[in-house]
């Protein structure tokens, strides 16, 4: 049986479609490269020293969603497809509820059909909105204050009201919190078309001369030196949290969320600093208006996830930035 993975050429389902294919598991990709590159599907194939079969099959096209079903035997589900930018979300919610909301109704509609019943969802920390006090923990009510962070609350909502109901339902809900990093090989890492919405790519694309500079959305947050503060962690420990998740739905009914993060924060300082080193590139920067949305610290508390999973981040920042230097350096 095999695991299908929707947005399985994006960042982070690629990492994670290398890690399944390394611990032996069969996969199914699934994408519609609205935001990634067919190549990407090839790299995976190559780091992961297997083929598997590769859709390219939009998650609200449920025609499209049944047949993959009934071609391939699939166990569950790692539901990565979506749009991801806060700020793009702002100006175009619409796209957002309908994308990521209904393209997500539309894929547990297959699921039901197939009577396939074990997910792990890519949630976010942009669950736990403005008010919760730092460090987030999983019990704390969700709320959002973006229309991206709020179609993941909705999912979310969703996918424990389906599990209540049926009792063969299977959800990890993994609210993770800032990945960046590449493989470590160079192969595969954050490219996304366009412009770059995230602090990491960014910077990549600075230090590589694509971007003349990066911009640092507000200096007045009541951080360390002024700006956001995130939990980042390696994309390749994330990834590896949801094959953690993944044996967890085996053994385990219902919906139960995860805080997939290192524990503690960077500063955006921090981390363009962290990339100087890594690079030996001098980042040109300028401060910018405080993007719609954001918030200025947040980071998690990982303990349910290292009791429950057993899964805890092993590299640091230092590490992230070489390895999303070599990637950039290669690509760019």
């Amino acid at each position: 049986m095999a695991i299908l993975v929707t947005g399985a050429a994006g960042y982070i389902g690629s990492h994670t479609c290398v890690e399944l294919l390394k611990a032996g598991r069969d996969i199914v990709s699934l994408d519609n490269y609205s935001n990634s590159k067919p190549e990407t599907v090839g790299r995976v194939r190559e780091l992961g020293g297997r083929d598997f079969p590769a859709y390219n099959v939009d998650i609200l096209d449920e025609q499209g969603l049944d047949e993959v079903f009934s071609r391939e035997a699939i166990s569950a589900v790692i539901h990565f497809a979506g749009l991801k930018a806060v700020g793009e979300s702002v100006r175009i919610p619409l796209e957002y509820y309908h994308q990521n909301v209904a393209g997500t109704l539309s894929l547990c509609r297959a699921m039901v059909r197939a009577g396939c019943a074990r997910m792990v969802f890519s949630s976010s920390a942009t669950v736990y909105g403005e008010k919760n006090p730092i460090p987030y923990k999983e019990e704390y009510p969700t709320s959002a204050v973006s229309p991206y962070g709020m179609t993941k609350v909705v999912i979310e909502r969703i996918l424990q009201d389906i599990a209540a109901a049926d009792e063969r339902w299977s959800v990890a809900l993994l609210r993770y919190f800032n990945p960046i990093g590449a493989h470590p090989s160079g192969l595969i890492g954050e490219d996304p078309r366009g412009i770059p919405n995230n602090l990491a790519p960014s910077i990549a694309r600075v230090a590589a001369g694509a971007l003349e500079s990066l911009n640092v959305y507000g200096d007045d947050y009541d951080t360390i030196d002024g700006t956001g503060v995130r939990d980042y962690l390696h994309v390749t420990d994330l990834a590896l949290g949801h094959l953690k998740a993944l044996d967890y739905t085996e053994n385990n009914r219902g919906a139960e969320a995860f805080n997939l993060g290192a524990g503690k924060g960077y500063s955006v300082m921090e981390v363009l600093r962290a990339f100087e080193r890594a690079s030996g590139k001098k980042i040109s920067y300028r401060i910018a208006d405080r993007r719609p949305g954001d918030i200025g610290e947040f980071y998690a508390d990982t303990t349910k996830a290292k009791n429950v999973l057993g899964w805890e981040v092993t590299k640091g920042l230092d590490e992230m930035c070489a390895d999303m230097w070599r990637y950039a350096s290669g690509k760019l």
